[in-house]
């Protein structure tokens, strides 16, 4: 039996308990049939609710109230005391970064008794890659391509994140960037839709779980709707113009995979796309999310994006921005305050119908349905569970799984690694050989910085006393001084491997942390230069949030790793990877360029009237009035896919089930793998396919599938991959989505570039 509470004030809340406990005790001593019991759905008590609302009660149901930890302009922000009196007068629906559960609980106690209709507040944060136990930045979790193990951090993160009173994750985050200069490139997946949409999908499950409504379960709020990732020059919140064909067939899909995935809410972005904000937007939130993908959630705008749209140009002030954004389907204002101040007005002078108000509060009111709240209003706010679960040690266990699966052996000359256990002398040389505080990455504000194992840490905690630990800091991130040069070179001269520990600081990458240059930062080229004049074999490892141009270390190095950011694990991680007890497994999900000149550079690339495709070994005669650089090749420094292990495994050539098929039969493709090294391994298996002839021009390549296996030294393992009619469409000239016959090549490999290759026909009977 259900009985609806509506939550007025404290007094009417004991009165309605009293009458529910009076009616279960009637209920249960009375003989009748309990299938009349008629539930009243939620969409009923949702209508009723909003009937006794006024509309300055409405409109705050469509507020999200920021104080505190600050993530963008703090014009607007409340103090605290302002934040409490909204509360109490109904004029927050939600809040933004406020955590813990006993704090959380204060402000829904004051929801609940002090304001009128005691509605339930959200509370939500951008638990990005992890909550305490911090996880590796997203797109080194794409660098696993590890679905499993993804969804699994996902599922971590939500449990401390609501143990500490967070219902509602601005996460994750979609979006697709072929340009390395974008700063938030570190919270996506990289550059391909397919990998993309996959992430997207392990991470929505992973927050959200099978029950919304479990207290370990949090909301799914899928950013930034849409082509956030390709702003003009890479340049944080800059244009975006493309053409719908792009969009669709690049940039959309992660979006339309969270749907598919569940996703509760959706994020509006900064950017405008073809001269609209995406935050009054009504291609984007009710052409494509509501009436082409079905999407019945709530969509949030991004912090202040509503008012943002005085400055695109296309409002004159925040009433006019506040009619466009309500009207182009944003239910809900982050932090601008816009609606809360200029609705109520607009609805009296008719500008705007209380009716549209009406169908964005029952999205917000949904929400908070769908994830208990009116069940259980504190349902997020229990302190035991918040003392137990907060870095508990099977979270730090699965931390230090997904940091080691992270992390892409980019070379390894002479197979320098692994290192030997019995090693005499290893020196830790960089900024970062010894550095916590810049461990946890971009966009990882609820983690402790103190947290981290550092990279000394981590081999301290592995190495024997046999195995002498030399370290040297060698340089900063933001000085040119290179005082400590000689330090660090003479720390190299003692030791039988060097270990450099370099790359970006935290804030060098994220949100508005565009960089012109995707170089080593600062000194650090030349302290590796220095310490390479020494003539020590040196392991590089490589913290960033981006792929960096690093060719002279790819010419020079013996053996690169790319850490990424790798989080509170980081230390123990790679040390196990050093000395080979973690066999390095991931695979690029980005290209890396040689140059930021290269930029943007992504393996999908279209094949072009001129083409070339070569490396600079046949004469300049040959390679004039071609698509080239004159200074560097067309190709990337890593391609996409890319990443070595300690082993060698052996492709065999491609079986096909058939060489021709119709419209209505799927292709069955096989391959053997086999690890012909001395180590097991495991192994990302890649399947790409090219569209020979199209009515419209195709990539050179597209990844249409993928098998993480695992493979003892000497064992085989057969790979089935299936191509169906769907696998093989595109949006064609007249921009309908199908299949078109003729001739298809598939690869399979171990990257976008190392490839076996097989062609079969696609017949246009049926």
């Amino acid at each position: 039996m259900k009985f609806t509470i509506y939550r007025t004030s404290a007094i009417r809340t004991k009165k309605l308990l009293v009458i529910m406990l009076i009616a279960i005790m009637v209920c249960n001593s009375c003989d009748f049939n309990r299938q009349h019991i008629v539930e009243l759905p939620f969409e009923k008590e949702i209508v009723d609710l909003i009937s006794r609302m006024t509309i300055e009660e409405k409109v705050g149901q469509l507020t999200l109230s920021v104080s505190g930890v600050i993530t963008g302009p703090t014009a607007s922000a409340k103090s605290s005391e302002e934040l409490k009196d909204d509360i109490r007068k109904g004029l927050v629906g939600g809040y933004f970064n406020g955590f813990g559960a006993e704090f959380t609980y204060e402000l829904q106690k004051i929801s609940l008794e002090e304001s009128r209709l005691g509605i339930p507040l959200l509370f939500g944060g951008d638990v990005i890659h992890g909550f305490k136990t911090i996880f590796p930045i997203p797109l080194a979790e794409a660098a696993s391509w590890d679905m499993d193990i993804i969804e699994r951090s996902s599922r971590v993160a939500a449990t401390e994140a609501t143990a500490a009173g967070l219902n509602w994750n601005f996460a994750p985050m979609v979006d697709i960037t072929r340009d390395a200069r974008w700063g938030r490139i570190a919270e996506g997946a990289g550059e391909d839709a397919l990998l993309g949409s996959k992430v997207t999908m392990a991470r929505v499950k992973g927050f959200q779980g099978k029950d919304l409504s479990s207290p370990h379960t949090l909301a799914a709020c899928t950013k930034h709707l849409a082509a956030y990732g390709a702003p003009d020059g890479g340049r944080d919140y800059n244009t975006v113009d493309m053409s719908d064909r792009l969009l669709r067939e690049i940039y959309l899909p992660p979006y339309e995979a969270a749907v598919k995935a569940g996703s509760a809410t959706f994020m509006t972005s900064f950017n405008e796309l073809n001269g609209v904000p995406a935050t009054g937007n009504t291609y984007l939130l009710k052409d494509l999310l509501r009436t082409e993908w079905g999407f019945d959630g709530m969509v949030v705008s991004d912090y202040n994006s509503i008012a943002e749209m005085i400055n695109h140009g296309v409002a004159i002030d925040k009433a006019e921005a506040g009619v466009i954004a309500l009207e182009a389907g944003t239910d809900m204002d982050m932090e601008g305050y816009v609606y809360l101040k200029e609705l109520p007005r607009l609805v009296k002078e008719g500008k705007i119908s209380e009716a549209k108000i009406d169908e964005a509060v029952k999205r917000v009111l949904r929400l908070k349905y769908n994830l208990g709240l009116f069940n259980n209003p504190y349902l997020y706010s229990d302190q035991k569970r918040e003392k137990e679960l907060l870095m508990c040690s099977e979270h730090l266990e699965t931390a230090l799984e997904m940091a080691k699966k992270s992390i892409v052996l980019l070379k390894n000359e002479n197979q320098l690694l692994p290192l030997k256990s019995d090693i005499k002398s290893i020196a830790v040389i960089g900024p970062l050989a010894d550095n916590k505080t810049e461990l946890n990455g971009t966009w990882s504000f609820f983690g402790d910085l103190d947290d981290p194992v550092t990279v000394l840490e981590g081999l301290r905690n592995k190495i024997g006393p046999s195995t002498e630990l030399l370290y040297a800091k060698g340089c900063e991130f933001y000085s040119d001084s290179k005082e400590h040069f000689q330090e660090a070179i003479a720390t190299a001269k003692k030791a039988d491997v060097v270990i450099m520990a370099i790359g970006e600081s935290a804030v060098m990458n994220g949100e508005a942390a565009s960089r012109s240059s995707i170089d080593l930062p600062g000194i650090q080229k030349d302290l590796v230069r220095e310490i390479h004049k020494t003539g020590k074999p040196i392991v590089a490892l490589v913290f960033s949030g981006r792929p960096l141009a690093i060719s002279w270390m790819d010419e020079n190095i013996p053996a690169i790793l790319e850490t990424w950011f790798l989080g509170t694990q980081t230390g123990n991680a790679i040390s196990e990877v050093l000395f080979g007890d973690y066999n390095p497994s991931g695979k690029l999900p980005v290209s890396f360029p040689r140059n930021v000149g290269q930029v943007p550079i992504y393996y999908n690339y279209k094949q072009t009237g001129r083409l070339y495709d070569g490396d600079y070994d046949e004469p300049a005669s040959q390679r004039i009035y071609l698509s080239k650089y004159r200074d560097v090749p067309n190709s990337p420094l890593y391609p996409f896919g890319h990443g070595l292990s300690y082993t060698e495994f052996e492709y065999s050539e491609i079986d096909l089930s058939k060489e021709i098929i119709n419209m209505d039969e799927k292709l069955q493709i096989k391959v053997q793998v086999k690890n012909v090294g001395l180590y097991d391994g495991e192994e990302v298996v890649q399947l790409y396919v090219r569209d020979l002839v199209g009515s419209v021009t195709r990539p050179v390549k597209e990844l249409k599938g993928f098998e993480k296996i695992h493979l003892a030294a000497g064992e085989t393992k057969e790979v089935v991959f299936e191509l169906s009619v769907e696998d093989l469409s595109f949006y064609r000239k007249d921009m309908t989505f199908g299949p078109e016959p003729g001739t298809f090549h598939v690869f399979i490999g171990t990257s976008s570039k190392e490839v076996k290759k097989a062609t079969f026909e696609l017949s246009e009977s049926s």
